[in-house]
């Protein structure tokens, strides 16, 4: 580097850099972790619509047995009233009889109700089965994605940082030292560019003699941030 200040402003163009590198490759766990919860949604979804289904169905064979079982009491009650001993105890067969015909007459209906929301609840199921292939695949699809960005990725931080190491190299020991320290702390905002008169990360407004040393080439901290100055191209 021919200046101080041209190593400072690469240094500080190499640090936005390593951060966006490192925000990207961030972005990867959280696209997989959010892939991953969607999956864990749809598979509760699914267990509670089979729950749902497993109760209609045993539901609907206690109602079928119950009817069965009224459908024998009928038969047993019409065998009795051939056996009747009077009209009292025959009328009162047929009484219960005509009772429990209504009353499956009435269960039969419902049996038939519960029967059609059996067939809807199984597809229902379908649906969501579907659903937890397509979260299924789609994480697959995600984790290979962000494995292949992010060797990328990490490829070309490996070369940044060897880049951002041979530029440092630049800078004069006492100004290395506070280049490193400020740096460790804040980042690529340990360095920055000063736009017109004022600092480029606080806009706290620099004294003239702070722009002549800047523009002598000599190292120039901001009084209120602390990052080290440099002049803009």
């Amino acid at each position: 580097m021919s200046s101080v200040a041209e190593a400072l402003r690469e240094l500080h163009r190499l640090h936005v850099k390593i951060g966006g590198l490192h925000e990207r490759m961030a972005r990867g766990p959280r696209q997989i972790a959010a892939c991953e919860q969607r999956l864990a949604t749809v598979r509760q979804e699914l267990e509670q619509t089979r729950e749902t289904l497993k109760r209609a169905r045993i539901l609907a064979d206690e109602k079928q047995l119950q009817l069965k079982s009224r459908e024998d009491r009928i038969a047993d009650l019409k065998g009795k009233l051939n056996t009747a001993a009077s009209n009292r105890e025959y009328q009162t067969l047929k009484e219960q009889i005509e009772a429990d015909q209504q009353a499956n007459a009435v269960l039969t209906d419902e049996i038939l109700e519960l029967l059609e929301r059996i067939d809807r609840m199984e597809g229902d199921v379908e649906q969501v089965q579907k659903k937890v292939k397509e979260a299924e695949q789609h994480l697959g699809e995600t984790r290979d994605r962000v494995a292949q960005e992010n060797a990328a990725l990490q490829s070309e931080l490996e070369e940044t940082q060897k880049e951002l190491q041979s530029v440092e190299t630049a800078l004069p020991p006492d100004l290395r030292r506070e280049y490193e320290r400020v740096v460790r702390a804040r980042g690529s905002d340990g360095l920055s560019g000063v736009s017109g008169n004022s600092c480029g990360v606080c806009f706290q407004t620099l004294t003239a003699q702070m722009l002549n040393e800047l523009a002598l080439g000599k190292p120039v901290f901001c009084p209120s941030c602390g990052a080290i100055l440099f002049v803009r191209e």
